[in-house]
């Protein structure tokens, strides 16, 4: 599914908590999201997903990135 987000388009693919097998941190919270977690996954459209490119957000941070700045502590 394709989204528009400010200038940059982005490709954003939603995980189910069945195929969420590994744990990751989110950039937006800086917090985990466990295994077996839903969530999703975004690149920049105009890149290939490849793994350097690939985000794994929670739904809900992923929802508000427009409202909030990413914590970098």
């Amino acid at each position: 599914m394709g989204v528009s987000s400010n200038d940059d388009d982005w490709v954003v693919q939603p995980v189910s908590g069945h195929a969420a097998r590994k744990a990751y941190i989110c950039p937006s919270c800086n917090q985990d999201i466990p295994t077996r977690t839903p969530h999703v996954v975004a690149w920049p459209a105009d890149r290939s997903a490849g793994e350097d490119e690939r985000r794994h957000w929670h739904t809900a941070c992923w929802n508000a990135r427009g409202r909030r700045t990413p914590n970098t502590s």
